[in-house]
């Protein structure tokens, strides 16, 4: 809950990298008597440095910025600041928000909500609660469970940003050919061709 004193307004960083709907957004929340917008970011670095500058009340986060997402960012501001986050996008997949609620995110919604549903949404994760968007839990619960075992999921997690064969079996104290092969049954598991196409599903899906 954040600890502003009654009557306080609250303090609000918002980063989008889209600056029209930034800026947008920022200014009709502060049409708001009760929200302070202190600060727009364009990405997802420059909203770590100035959430712990400024140390907000809530992190209102685009989950597709460049570098850092969304999530990205509240797993870091986690561990440093006592904001709480809320992710907006265009795409509400039901993976992302199981990824999103692991890092801490106290709420999410689609870009498509009103300015006014969005402050409600700040004051509801402002006052200590959390809110999710009822579709996107709706799609989150009735999304098909993971089909890969953990060592599946670990070589995917390691390969992830281009890593070889050999070093993911070094991190894994495998051998090449045991990579390898865990490699083509998550293909087979996924229907997809390549390991990189593979990473996607999985990050869209909540897995990794």
């Amino acid at each position: 809950m954040t600890d502003a004193a009654p009557g306080a307004k609250i303090r609000v960083l918002i980063a989008d990298d889209e600056v029209m709907i930034r800026s947008a957004l920022a200014a009709l929340l502060r049409l708001e008597g009760d929200i302070d917008v202190i600060a727009e970011c364009s990405d997802g670095e420059h909203a770590v440095a100035e959430a712990e500058r400024l140390k907000p009340d809530i992190c209102l986060l685009d989950l597709e910025m460049p570098g850092l997402d969304g999530v990205d960012v509240a797993e870091r501001l986690r561990r440093t600041v006592s904001a709480r986050c809320v992710i907006v996008t265009r795409h509400a997949r039901p993976g992302v928000l199981r990824r999103a609620l692991t890092a801490g995110v106290a709420g999410f919604l689609p870009k498509s909500r009103d300015a006014g549903e969005v402050a409600a949404v700040i004051r509801q994760v402002a006052a200590g609660a959390r809110y999710i968007d009822p579709e996107i839990a709706a799609d989150a619960l009735s999304d098909e469970r993971c089909p890969l075992t953990n060592r599946e999921l670990d070589v995917l997690r390691l390969g992830s940003n281009g890593e070889t064969t050999a070093q993911i079996a070094r991190a894994l104290s495998l051998a090449p050919g045991t990579v390898r092969n865990h490699i083509s049954t998550v293909l087979s598991k996924l229907s997809v061709d390549t390991r990189q196409q593979a990473v996607l599903v999985a990050r869209e899906r909540g897995w990794i």
